[in-house]
């Protein structure tokens, strides 16, 4: 998502000091793509909005990637967002990379942990109020939904667990942005990859989702401090108009929890099992806060493992459940990744579009 090398009036992509796009067409479309058929998109010189990457190249300029190893046997796939303005421009802000239709913007964050010398903490800080900066610029104030990927996440950082240690650099920075840290808060997940960078991906719009919550599960915001001195700060879901009449779930990453606790300790059958459970209750929340119908069998979703050894026992859960042939089940994305907590072996994030409106 760095800017285009060769920039000019013929080059859709423009540097972050010019004037952003003026507003035309406002809707928002997502597909999940294979890798070739995401790179063919551009084959005409002109790139999608933006994409997120799933063992994707790392050069690819629109289609920041998740450095995290597949596990799909279909390997790489790609999210490719495709956005209504007439023009996209793109940028960087501080340590952020952009690209906006003067709508939606899709923003990558990076940071190297070994190259800066500054703790988590501190770098999760900094990472966030670059964000926060870049939507205050673009004229992209709300977040619609962020995914959060760090190292180790588990590991001690020095008397404090590293996902600990984000927390309050993430929190310290919404909290100074005057952001919703708590009621409010976006969509978002936080997973541990087992290289590279911090990396922050996020999508942003003009217009503020609704926040969801799981009625089984306590808000994370409202976790008790046992958790850390700061808690994750996310909603469990969130509703946003996408325009053409759609509205777009973004689910949080999920997993065997109910109310705060985890449940069935080294049963990946079973956390499965719970982590589908709590998709639906909060796939029901969500339906009842709008005309859409969204469906668990019809989520684009994607399913972190601990072990990689346990995915083809989580595939065989997620078929059981709805079918090989749901589009859930058929268009998962696997990928070896540590869990918020220790105890916990696999999470599952997730998107969906759907046809209606908000409720009033």
């Amino acid at each position: 998502m760095t800017p285009s090398p060769s920039v000019g009036p013929g080059n859709p992509d423009t540097p972050s000091h010019a004037t952003l796009p003026q507003r035309h067409e406002t809707h928002l479309r997502v597909e999940r793509l294979s890798l070739p058929a995401s790179l063919a998109l551009a084959t005409d010189g002109k790139a999608p909005f933006a994409a997120l990457g799933y063992g994707t190249p790392h050069g690819v300029a629109w289609m920041p990637t998740v450095n995290a190893r597949v596990l799909s046997d279909s390997g790489a796939m790609a999210d490719v967002w495709h956005a209504g303005g007439a023009q996209i421009k793109s940028g960087t802000t501080g340590i952020a990379r952009w690209r906006t239709d003067g709508h939606w913007l899709l923003g990558a964050i990076d940071l190297d942990e070994s190259a800066e010398k500054q703790g988590l903490a501190e770098l999760a800080h900094r990472a966030y109020r670059d964000l926060f900066k870049t939507l205050d610029q673009a004229g992209t104030p709300h977040l619609q939904r962020i995914w959060n990927y760090l190292p180790q996440i588990n590991a001690d950082g020095g008397g404090l667990e590293r996902y600990r240690q984000f927390n309050l650099g993430r929190q310290e920075a919404f909290l100074e942005a005057g952001r919703a840290a708590f009621e409010g808060a976006p969509a978002a997940c936080a997973l541990g990859i087992h290289q590279g960078a911090l990396s922050i991906r996020f999508l942003a719009g003009q217009q503020a989702p609704l926040p969801v919550e799981n009625p089984r599960q306590v808000s994370a915001y409202r976790y008790p401090e046992t958790y850390g001195p700061r808690s994750p700060t996310f909603s469990r879901a969130a509703l946003a108009d996408t325009g053409d009449g759609n509205l777009a779930l973004f689910i949080s990453g999920t997993a065997s929890i109910v109310g705060h606790e985890t449940v069935h300790h080294g049963d990946v059958q079973e956390q499965t099992r719970e982590t589908l459970r709590n998709l639906q209750a909060v796939i029901t929340a969500a339906n009842e806060r709008c005309s859409a119908t969204f469906s668990l069998a019809g989520l684009d979703c994607v399913v972190y493992v601990r072990h990689p050894s346990d995915t083809a026992t989580v595939r065989a859960v997620i078929e059981e459940a709805l079918g090989a042939d749901a589009p859930m089940a058929r268009h998962a994305v696997y990928l070896e990744a540590d869990i918020c907590r220790s105890d916990l072996l696999v999470e599952i994030e997730a998107h969906a579009v759907a046809a209606g409106q908000l409720r009033a």
